[in-house]
């Protein structure tokens, strides 16, 4: 199967504009013969924790049809929004999204980092998903420097990570770059990075959007600027980028 990894630079708060940034981009990966693709974390509003914290109507669930566009993209997708949670706070979530628009799974996300433990609900559970015969693991960004998720994944039989993040230019950099593959190589999984590009809240997302193989061998690795797809075979031998 082949995946795809995308980078996007959000339009903060603004959830329609997002979602359209998003379906063009999965377009693409469908076009290179992808039939998934992992975004970022904050996916539809970009990292805008004060408007997210007082704006339910950036919140967004499974059903939303804000999300139409890229549940109509015609190849599943892993999009990663405020999902309403209960308690007035909204969770960190990824949904995920059959390539007929059907809902698959959510999972929210458990390791919150810092000052978002003052706004979102933290998830209880682990995310696991099958597509085509593979089995999937999820993680949001803080998630993935904790070994539980992915680590229970390996256990539980899945053979690719997907990680829906936020790393910005700085520190941000050298932890894309150790800790992606650090979970391939501990784990034996294929990991799969979105991230952002440009500006994302109070940071510089410093793109980079990759897969790693399990081992931790780079297939697959966007650039530091342009929000763009790049895909890999997981399962498979053969590597292609955008």
């Amino acid at each position: 199967m082949k995946i795809a990894a995308a980078q996007m630079t959000c339009v903060p708060a603004d959830v329609r504009a997002n979602a359209t940034a998003a379906a063009v981009l999965a377009g693409r990966a469908r076009e290179e013969g992808a039939e998934l693709v992992v975004f970022p974390e904050f996916t539809l509003t970009g990292y805008e924790l004060a408007a997210l914290a007082t704006d339910p109507g950036l919140w967004t669930d499974a059903d939303d049809p804000r999300l139409d566009p890229v549940r109509s993209a015609g190849i599943a997708t892993a999009i990663n929004v405020a999902l309403p949670a209960g308690g007035g706070r909204p969770a960190i979530a990824t949904l995920v999204h059959d390539a007929d628009g059907a809902h698959v799974t959510t999972y929210a996300k458990q390791h919150l980092y810092r000052h978002e433990q003052d706004v979102f609900r933290p998830g209880g559970q682990d995310g696991r998903f099958e597509l085509g015969g593979i089995r999937f693991s999820l993680g949001v960004c803080y998630d993935n420097h904790f070994p539980g998720p992915a680590g229970r994944g390996a256990a539980d039989g899945c053979q690719v990570h997907l990680a829906s993040s936020l790393y910005g230019t700085g520190d941000g950099v050298h932890e894309r770059a150790t800790v992606h593959p650090g979970i391939a190589k501990e784990h034996g999984l294929y990991v799969v990075l979105a991230n952002h590009v440009g500006p994302a809240g109070p940071w510089t997302g410093c793109g980079g959007a990759a897969v790693w193989a399990p081992g931790g061998a780079l297939l697959a690795e966007a650039d530091d600027r342009t929000p763009s797809v790049v895909t890999a075979d997981v399962g498979a031998a053969g590597v292609a980028g955008v």
